[in-house]
């Protein structure tokens, strides 16, 4: 089995590492194509005003000045001599559970895979806080991924679909359970921008999360970290809400108006 490695963490990512050895428990033809620094919080991004220089740093590993997007359609188009068999991204550092989904870079390699064919996971390591002071829990990773990507693997996925792999903050012999979880939502308030100026006096801003303390619903990603479980979640791109297509079907289907709406 052929697998390609990318990440949003970029190429010198101690999750990076982790995932390598992930993966080569699971075959031995590894290729690594991750940034070359970091992209956290780019989503499906790709670089479409500037050109991508990649680097070759060894054999089958390359370093990209671009989006974990770019990195796999690169990888994959122009860098690999054949197609991958899997896709793996991460092991990114802190989780992706909740709304994180559509900003993740690492769920944004994983879904440049699913839009390949390829079949695709998302990998990542919850932290207590994220902060550079914090010690993410790599062995947890590392002790369960094998073993779960090896059973998702001998079973059927939908076409469109990637799994969205979390992992709690724990040590390996504190985690009990792993979940099949629907992907949740957070109170939105949590994001906001906290102004500072600069030694001339400039204001600017700095993108933020209150991190307050919420009850989430059950069978939720963001519950199954609360409660120190493993998540898997199968995630798809198609945000049609479906109930509304519905309702609007009754009043808006036929010829385009061409009066005003009456109140």
């Amino acid at each position: 089995m052929r697998i390609l490695l990318t990440n949003d963490d970029g190429i010198e990512a101690e999750g990076l590492e982790c995932l390598e050895r992930i993966a080569r428990t699971l075959s031995d033809d590894i290729w690594v194509c991750a940034p070359q620094v970091e992209q956290s919080g780019k989503g499906r991004g790709i670089t479409l005003t500037e050109p991508l220089r990649v680097n070759t740093l060894g054999p089958k590993r390359f370093a990209v000045t671009g989006t974990p997007t770019d990195c796999v359609v690169l990888a994959v188009n122009d860098l690999m001599p054949e197609r991958p068999d899997l896709v793996l991204s991460g092991v990114n550092r802190g989780h992706n559970v909740g709304e994180d989904c559509s900003y993740s870079g690492t769920v944004a390699g994983a879904l440049q895979g699913m839009a390949f064919g390829i079949r695709s996971i998302a990998l990542s390591q919850s932290l207590e806080r994220f902060h550079d002071d914090v010690t993410a829990h790599w062995e947890t990773s590392e002790a369960y991924a094998p073993a779960i990507i090896s059973r998702l693997l001998v079973q059927p996925w939908q076409n469109g679909v990637v799994m969205n792999l979390n992992f709690p903050n724990r040590p390996p012999d504190a985690v009990t359970e792993i979940e099949v979880t629907r992907q949740g939502f957070r109170d939105l308030g949590e994001m906001h921008a906290v102004k500072r100026t600069d030694l001339r006096g400039r204001d600017y801003y700095w993108m933020s999360f209150r991190g307050t303390k919420q009850e989430h619903p059950d069978g939720t990603d963001l519950r199954a970290m609360d409660e120190g479980k493993i998540s898997v979640t199968p995630l798809h791109i198609d945000l049609t809400h479906m109930p509304s297509v519905r309702d609007l079907k009754g009043f808006l289907g036929g010829a385009p108006p061409k009066t005003m709406a009456a109140e």
